[in-house]
């Protein structure tokens, strides 16, 4: 059978926030240092110490929010060392993610400085695991606080006279693991006394993010709404996409199987269900939705890449999560009412990067590719885009062939974002188009499509476009209906512009 689909662009269902765009950066592996940051001395072109290269594709994509400095390096980290002239800044070792050297050259101002370069919204998570109220406290009041004290005096000595802007900020990371290992009733005392000392100062408002719930532990979710709601504006949600069957062996970026391909598609799928069944709790003590779920670490995690250091989770990309991406963003659409901000898993090098990077050389994955293509539904208004798709079978389980969704941007244009995730069949999409301006004398669609021929299909700094978008024009309209046909394993962006008559 093939799928059907009514969009009814005049049925507007809310905004779709531009930070479910976000991304995450930590100090793991290559993601930061060699990644972002190369030093103002490097032959590597660069910004202030910012590989040029890594910063021009990053723009290209208009990240909304960036999160730093972790992940569970955040519970580790003493901002106090991450300041001041570098070659004086402590020097330690990494004991989470490799026993690597970490010198601290980038800390706050890096980070700060990287955030205006991209013109993105910082997101800072602080340290509970380790770290104590006071240092909370005194981060925020170095980082925004405009008048005179002893971290503001700190900071301009430190080149910086004037206040950041930190709209968002963390009060620990997965306080329930490696944060910590702590039950919920004693992370939400603890969040209830530290978010109390992460200060506004002067016109600087700062969003508090409560750490939420590793997938799907419902429990930790309750206790949370129920003792501290009312002290925060998120709470987050962490899920990995993870084929294997345990954290040992994840299976492998490359090389997998056409069974491999489908149940990481169903994994990634289930992130439908966690948000449904976590937004249900939430209901209950915010039927307001004043709070928003923030899905702020999210991708695929797999074997690391043979002869890279495990600890530096450094994997390829291939088309498989290219679809990945495109299902989770339609997901997070669709979930619009309640998910206010995602950060993928990482920006660089690190998992389900956008980036790799190999000395003076970058690529482009093709996950970066389908944040490229959208990035035109960041701030559009999401349209009510209902269907029925077609299943996809496989080995006697069945998953829906085709995710979709659909915005209006502020110019009137409609995007409808499609993924056929069967890996060998076509899907025949048709679209209803419906409440269209009465004073629309036609239709223009074009579109855009990402799609490969074998189901690895990857870049590689030898061939860095294997994978990438290409025009797409296998539709046809024919009166108010749009009929579509979806190559197999592919993401596509349509967009339809209303010529409208002068009056």
């Amino acid at each position: 059978m093939a799928s059907s689909a009514v969009l009814n662009a005049d049925l507007r269902k809310g905004l779709i926030h531009k930070e479910i765009y976000g991304h995450f950066s930590e100090h793991l592996g290559r993601g930061i240092y060699e990644g972002i940051w190369v030093g103002e001395d490097s032959p590597i072109p660069n910004t202030k110490g910012i590989r040029n290269d890594v910063l021009k594709a990053l723009q290209r994509i208009k990240i909304p929010v960036l999160r730093w400095p972790g992940g569970c390096f955040a519970d580790d980290y003493h901002w106090e060392d991450g300041i001041g002239p570098r070659e004086t800044r402590k020097r330690m070792i990494n004991k989470l993610w490799g026993g690597a050297i970490e010198n601290n050259h980038f800390g706050t101002h890096e980070f700060m400085m990287l955030c205006e370069l991209l013109g993105c919204d910082a997101y800072i998570n602080g340290n509970v695991g380790s770290g104590t109220v006071r240092e909370m406290s005194e981060w925020v009041e170095y980082l925004t606080f405009g008048g005179e004290s002893p971290m503001s005096s700190m900071r301009a000595a430190n080149g910086q006279a004037e206040p950041w802007t930190v709209k968002y900020w963390g009060v620990g990371n997965e306080n329930w693991g490696c944060g910590g290992n702590m039950r919920p009733e004693y992370y939400a005392d603890l969040y209830r006394q530290y978010q109390t000392y992460v200060r506004n100062y002067g016109e600087n408002k700062i969003h508090r993010i409560a750490c939420g719930p590793n997938g799907n532990d419902y429990g930790w979710m309750e206790v949370l709404m129920r003792e501290a709601s009312s002290f925060m504006d998120s709470i987050t949600l962490h899920y990995y996409t993870i084929l294997g069957p345990n954290w040992e062996n994840k299976g492998d970026a490359t090389g997998f199987n056409t069974d491999e391909w489908f149940t990481t598609l169903e994994q990634a799928l289930h992130m439908d269900e966690l948000i449904t069944r976590h937004s249900a709790i939430m209901d209950q003590y915010d039927p307001d939705k004043r709070i928003g779920l923030i899905v702020d670490e999210w991708g695929t995690w797999y074997n690391s890449e043979p002869g890279s250091m495990p600890g530096y989770l450094y994997q390829q990309n291939s088309i498989r999560d290219a679809l990945v991406a495109g299902v989770t963003l339609n997901i997070f659409h669709q979930h619009n009412d309640r998910v206010r901000m995602a950060n993928i898993a990482q920006m660089v090098n690190v998992l389900q990067a956008l980036i790799l990077t190999e000395g003076e050389r970058m690529l482009l994955t093709p996950t970066y590719h389908v944040f490229d293509m959208f990035k035109v539904h960041q701030d559009a208004e999401r349209v009510e885009f209902t269907f029925e798709s077609e299943a996809y079978r496989h080995n006697g389980r069945d998953i829906p062939a085709v995710s979709a969704s659909a915005s209006v941007d502020q110019e009137g244009a409609i995007h409808i974002s499609l993924c056929n995730l069967n890996h060998a069949d076509d899907s025949d999409l048709t679209i209803d188009l419906r409440g269209i301006d009465e004073r629309s004398e036609g239709l223009s669609v074009s579109g855009t499509i990402l799609a490969a021929a074998e189901i690895d299909a990857h870049n590689t700094f030898e061939h860095p476009d294997q994978v990438v978008p290409q025009p797409f024009n296998a539709f046809v309209l024919e009166g108010s209906k749009l009929k579509v046909q979806l190559p197999p394993m592919s993401v596509t962006v349509l967009e339809i512009k209303q010529q409208v008559a002068k009056v």
